[in-house]
């Protein structure tokens, strides 16, 4: 085989040679990943009464929110026409799973994560309209949506509401994501996106990354806060993080292991990719750096007593190398599977630009928007302020 001028290799059609899915498409079900696992997290303590992981129960529901906010930018940057996007809410598609995101993310949005985190603040925000002077005070007075009884009865009506919010949340944060994994699974003519597993590692990822984002962000704030770090806290989320990580792991060798199995007539062609153009993303940064080392590190802290300084150290760590490897997942599933042709007599490459609509720059700059959104709600919402009743 010949390489061309345009990084083709073999026979590729027309249609194929230029890919129609960006980095963009890889931020999309990488946040969205971010903000189910997050939420999964916050339900440890709330419905599941982990009382251990408290500490970054609020953290967890406003890194969720910040995410969420964030979410359905990189597809609207993609479109080029974003204003085309609100007709799916005027002329819905049922039978469009793209379509249906909308819907799906309404839901989540309005409906699920900002009612809890509505009812969980409700008697802070309630004090803060009352003790805070200026804007702030204009604010507060807003978000407490006209109610402002902070009774005991009323608390305890607030949290058998939030409660049973988080219980459908949970179902719908499983919804948020799986449906991504979904859309990747049902395409049958790409085989490499074309699993059953595809939605369920989708969903094991997600909260894997969601999990790995909060204990980082939780101790940046203790850092940057002069906080404390609850180190049962901190223990328990990393051994949680592991058994997840252990689960996902695994789901993706039961996949690798049938395709190998089955040796189907594109085998050869998906085998070429990991070992070519897929090798250092595939095999040094998802499986290597950013799956084995991780859990690696997390299990030496099951076996093994370290000091406090050490067993931080070693989270921060497992949790940076787990992001790197979450997001080379969505790279190569989203990326890897447009590179070869479906004749799979044929292979393309994927040129990733800098200052482009769809390049490296606007990628950054939507990962950093995130983040400044979280700051500004631990700014409003303080995720570590003891409750107020009035």
């Amino acid at each position: 085989m010949l390489m061309g001028p345009t990084g083709v290799e073999g026979f590729m059609y027309p249609n194929e040679v230029e890919l129609q899915w960006s980095v963009l498409i890889v931020l999309y079900p990488f946040i969205t990943g971010l903000v189910a696992g997050a939420f999964i997290l916050a339900s440890l303590e709330r419905v599941f009464k982990v009382e251990a992981v408290k500490p970054t129960y609020r953290l967890a529901l406003l890194t969720a929110l910040a995410f969420l906010i964030v979410a359905p930018l990189p597809l609207q940057m993609h479109l080029g026409h974003p204003e085309r996007s609100f007709e799916m809410y005027l002329t819905p598609h049922r039978s469009s799973a793209m379509a249906m995101f909308g819907f799906i993310y309404l839901w989540y949005l309005m409906v699920v994560l900002l009612v809890e985190i509505w009812l969980d603040y409700r008697a802070e925000i309630v004090h803060r309209s009352q003790t805070s002077k200026g804007l702030l005070k204009f604010v507060y007075t807003l978000l407490t949506l006209g109610s402002k009884n902070v009774s005991p009865g009323a608390l305890r009506l607030d949290d058998r509401v939030g409660y049973i919010v988080t219980l459908i949340g949970i179902p719908s944060a499983f919804l948020l994501h799986g449906y991504v994994g979904f859309i990747f699974g049902s395409v049958k003519a790409n085989a490499w996106w074309s699993t059953p597993l595809m939605p369920i590692v989708f969903l094991f990822s997600a909260m894997v990354s969601g999990i790995a984002a909060v204990m980082l962000i939780y101790m940046a704030v203790s850092w940057y806060q002069k906080r404390p770090i609850d180190m049962r806290c901190l223990d328990t989320i990393a051994k949680y993080l592991f058994y997840v990580f252990l689960i996902d792991f695994s789901l993706e060798m039961l996949d690798l292991v049938h395709r190998i199995y089955e040796a189907d007539e594109s085998f050869h062609s998906l085998d070429f990719m990991v070992h070519t153009r897929l090798f250092f993303s595939q095999v040094v940064l998802q499986i290597w750096i950013g799956t084995i080392l991780p859990l690696a590190l997390l299990a030496v802290t099951q076996v093994r007593t370290f000091t406090e300084a050490v067993r931080r150290g070693i989270y921060a760590s497992a949790g940076l190398l787990t992001m790197v490897g979450i997001f080379a997942m969505r790279w190569n599933v989203v990326i890897g599977g447009q590179l070869f042709s479906k004749s799979y007599l044929g292979y393309t490459t994927y040129k990733l630009e800098f200052a482009t609509r769809e390049g490296l720059l606007p990628s950054i700059l939507l990962m950093i928007l995130p983040f400044l959104i979280l700051w500004t709600l631990v700014k409003l919402l303080p995720p570590f302020e003891e409750r107020h009743s009035l």
